[in-house]
């Protein structure tokens, strides 16, 4: 099978992802880490051992680097548990944004505002939420991520009961209840609402496709082996082919049926796009994936109360 040729839209991504790690940089350095703002993520975690450093030796250590030393361990659990699916985008996209939040670190040293007015304190709140929310929100549009806790939070939904958004929640709800006893508690509320206009830009505005983790996709075009290579060898992931039969025409068709994170949705429609225009798609919100590749199907079917799940 002729593989599908992406490669202008791959230059777009990388656009997306410096860019995207770029500005989630920029607001990490001058919003976020002079406030003490500590909104979950691997950035908030380390603006909380950032302050905790300073406030105790009354040197700094670059946040950049902090975000470094947490993200690689994470990054490598994650490659170990799943495999391919964390490859060199991820892995770029965490470098980068350790890369970008050092360079405006040194910058803007302190940043540039007066951050003991309380104005100053909503304003970083607000623009650290925008900031965040739209770059990362462009590194998902190309499927990559910036690693960090969203790789916890898989791996806890794999393991455990809980699915992801529970578990992602769960993550950054220690970390913000952590940074109660650093920041106290009005700079941890401050966090609580940048971490929700995060989830509200990224889900509304930059991944325009729902709010749940998974998409259930059917597609039907001629070109289905086409795209269910690409499913296959860039996506790792699978699916199941089923014959069809159009209503209106009486024609013998194929369908491709696949499950994928909500994150992977953008690369998909893109692949079937350039293998097909005319491609008919579906695509369901899926509240809970059971098997390979997701949460382990006796974790639910051991569960005292499915209902629940």
């Amino acid at each position: 099978m002729k593989k599908l040729k992406l490669n202008k839209q791959a230059f777009t991504d990388w656009i997306y992802i410096i860019f995207g790690t770029g500005l989630t940089g920029f607001g990490i350095s001058v919003f976020m880490n002079p406030a003490r703002l500590a909104p979950g993520g691997v950035s908030g975690l380390g603006t909380i051992i950032y302050h905790v450093i300073e406030d105790k030796t009354g040197k700094t250590l670059q946040l950049g680097l902090i975000i470094l030393f947490l993200s690689i361990p994470v990054y490598l659990l994650g490659l170990a548990v799943f495999g391919k699916e964390y490859g060199v985008r991820t892995l770029m996209g965490t470098l980068l944004l350790s890369f970008f939040t050092y360079v405006f670190d040194t910058i803007f040293p302190g940043g540039i505002l007066d951050y003991t007015k309380e104005s100053s304190l909503w304003l970083c709140t607000l623009f650290t939420g925008l900031t965040n929310g739209i770059g990362m929100g462009l590194v998902m549009r190309t499927g990559s991520n910036t690693g960090g806790t969203d790789i916890i939070a898989q791996i806890l939904a794999r393991y455990t009961p809980l699915g992801i958004g529970n578990a992602l929640l769960f993550v950054d709800g220690t970390i913000i209840f952590s940074s109660i006893f650093i920041f106290g508690i009005e700079n941890a509320l401050y966090a609580a609402v940048v971490s929700i206009i995060i989830s509200l830009i990224i889900d509304r505005v930059i991944v325009p496709f729902g709010t749940n983790y998974a998409k259930t996709v059917y597609i039907i075009s001629p070109k289905i082996e086409e795209i269910g290579d690409y499913i296959l060898e860039h996506m790792n992931r699978s699916g199941t082919i089923i014959p069809s039969r159009g209503l209106f025409s009486g024609e013998d068709k194929e369908m491709l049926m696949t499950v994928i994170p909500k994150k992977d949705l953008a690369q998909l429609t893109r692949c079937v796009k350039s293998a097909d225009p005319n491609a008919f798609l579906v695509i369901q919100d899926t509240y809970h994936v059971l098997g390979e590749g997701y949460q382990p199907i006796e974790v639910i079917a051991d569960s005292k109360d499915v209902s629940q799940s």
